[in-house]
C-alpha cells in the first residue's frame, strides 16, 4: 500500500498487487481541516483486510510525519485484531513522484485514475522495486545535482542515459516486477516486446522461471538468448530462476 501525504487535500491510497498492478485506491482525510482520523483508520484497514496487504510506503513530503503515525496506528490496531504484527511501514522518497503522475506514461499505465492518485501507486511501487519505477522518471527529474542545468543538456542526458542502461544491465531485472520502461533497456528487448512481457503478465500471472517468457508474444529464440541472462524471477530471497 503505497501512502501519499497531504494535508487538506487528503491522504492519497493505491493498494497494488506482488507485480506492481494497482488494484484499489482511495482518499482518507486523517489531517487538518477534517481531522477524521478514525474514519481513515477504518478505510485503510479495510483495505489491508481485502488485498493482504502486508508492507505500507509512505511518502517523505508535507505530513509524511502525522502520516506516519497514522500507519503505525493502523498497524497496531490490526495487530490487536489479528494478535501478531503482519504489517510494516517504511518511509520512501517521493521525489519525480509528481512529474511521473502527469506523465504521457502514467496516463497509459493508469488511464481511469486520477493524476493525485497515481503518485501513490508510485510510492508503493518504489518500495517493491526501485528501479523499476524511477526508470520512468527522467533523472533530471528526480534532482541530479545543483548544477545540472549549468552543463550542456545533450551531453548530460546521454551520460545519465547510460549510467541507467549500465545500471539495469548489472543487476538485472525481476520479469515479475519490472515496468516497461525498465525492461526496455534490457540487452535484446524492445520497447514493443516489454509491453508485450508486461501484458503477458499482467494476462497470466507472475512468471514462475526466464524460461516462461518463450511464452510471450513476439518474444523468439533469439530474443530469449540474448536478454534472459538479465532477467530473473525472485521465487527466494536468494535464487533467481
Amino acid at each position: 500500500m503505497g501512502l501519499d501525504p497531504g494535508i487538506r487535500t487528503g491522504v492519497k491510497v493505491a493498494v497494488v498487487d506482488s507485480t506492481g498492478k494497482l488494484v484499489e485506491t482511495a482518499t482518507v482525510f486523517p489531517h487538518e481541516p477534517r481531522k477524521d482520523w478514525e474514519g481513515s483508520l477504518h478505510t485503510l484497514g479495510k483495505l489491508c483486510a481485502k488485498h493482504g496487504v502486508n508492507l505500507i510506503a509512505i511518502g517523505n513530503g508535507t505530513a509524511s510525519r502525522e502520516t506516519d503515525k497514522l500507519a503505525a496506528d493502523l498497524i497496531k490496531q490490526l495487530a490487536k485484531i489479528s494478535g501478531e504484527a503482519e504489517i510494516q511501514k517504511v518511509v520512501v522518497s517521493e521525489a519525480g513522484a509528481s512529474v511521473y503522475s502527469a506523465s504521457e506514461f502514467a496516463s497509459q499505465e493508469m488511464p481511469d485514475v486520477d493524476v493525485s492518485l497515481r503518485g501513490a501507486a508510485s510510492i508503493a511501487r518504489r518500495l517493491q522495486d526501485p528501479l523499476a519505477e524511477l526508470v520512468k522518471i527522467d533523472p533530471k527529474s528526480i534532482g541530479v545535482g545543483q548544477y545540472q542545468h549549468d552543463v550542456n543538456q545533450s551531453d548530460l542526458a546521454r551520460s545519465l542515459d547510460t549510467v541507467v542502461e549500465d545500471c539495469v544491465n548489472s543487476v538485472g531485472v525481476d520479469l515479475n516486477t519490472a515496468s516497461v520502461p525498465l525492461l526496455a533497456r534490457v540487452s535484446g528487448l524492445s520497447q514493443t516486446v516489454a509491453k508485450s512481457v508486461v501484458r503477458w503478465r499482467d494476462a497470466n500471472g507472475a512468471f514462475a522461471s526466464r524460461a516462461d517468457l518463450l511464452k510471450v508474444t513476439g518474444l523468439g529464440a533469439k530474443t530469449f538468448e540474448q536478454s534472459a541472462g538479465f532477467c530473473g524471477c525472485a521465487v527466494a530471497a536468494t535464487r533467481w530462476t
